[in-house]
């Protein structure tokens, strides 16, 4: 069975809380904290290592559950299941959009969650060990029937001829290849790019657009209000 060693719960229900906690520490999780809200939260993963979160959608303050995993999303990669008595096709459309490491709905048995934890444990470890493989350093990635990305010499070749691209779409290039399937926010798209924050959206779109323009067989695919990522065909 593979389970995290660590869990934080976010979660505004206090009976919820114990409950969960109480599961989790039934199968040798350790529980490093229990919130309610995305300050002590942020707080707590500050000086804690933390291997799975389970995220409440409705917690107190001005951030929900949502917003509070995009921000912690955009400095740490850990799984994140998310719990809600709600789980209408809106909810669960904007947590996919993201995240893809589960949902649970309310109310839950013990060993609902327990399989929950584990089932979206295992599929992120599954998702790292596929990545790391795939971005072996002298591996060449093939990601579309014409496209190849040497990590190698970091040159995308369309029909064997190397694409010539300016500094700034070369490093978007780069960034999305190695968050590959995974979508990089646009906050870490200005700041690898541009090194500051005041860039508008059109700036990204505009440079998105040049890159369609050069390789138009590349899937450069968008989330809306979130980010952009590259996805790799199957062959």
């Amino acid at each position: 069975m593979i389970l995290p060693k660590k869990i934080l719960i976010v979660e505004d229900e206090l009976i919820t809380q114990r409950y969960i906690k109480n599961t989790m520490q039934n199968i040798n999780i350790e529980v490093i904290g229990a919130t309610d809200n995305a300050e002590d939260t942020i707080e707590i993963l500050k000086n804690n290592q933390c291997d799975m979160i389970l995220m409440d959608i409705n917690i107190r303050g001005q951030k929900d559950g949502i917003l509070l995993a995009k921000d912690i999303l955009r400095d740490r990669e850990l799984p994140i299941l998310f719990i809600s008595a709600y789980n209408d096709d809106e909810t669960l459309d904007e947590i996919l959009e993201f995240s893809s490491d589960g949902f649970i709905s309310k109310p839950f048995t013990s060993r609902e969650l327990e399989i929950a934890v584990q089932v979206s444990y295992k599929a992120f470890i599954n998702r790292q060990k596929n990545r790391d493989s795939l971005l072996s350093v002298d591996r060449d990635i093939r990601l579309t029937e014409t496209d190849i990305f040497s990590q190698k010499d970091k040159i995308l070749y369309h029909n064997n001829i190397a694409i010539k691209f300016t500094h700034h779409q070369q490093l978007l290039i780069e960034l999305l290849i190695k968050n590959l399937h995974h979508t990089v926010s646009k906050e870490e798209i200005i700041v690898t790019i541009w090194h500051k924050e005041d860039i508008s959206d059109s700036a990204i779109r505009t440079l998105i657009y040049s890159i369609r323009k050069l390789v138009p067989t590349l899937s450069i695919k968008s989330h809306s209000k979130i980010g952009y990522y590259i996805d790799k065909e199957d062959f």
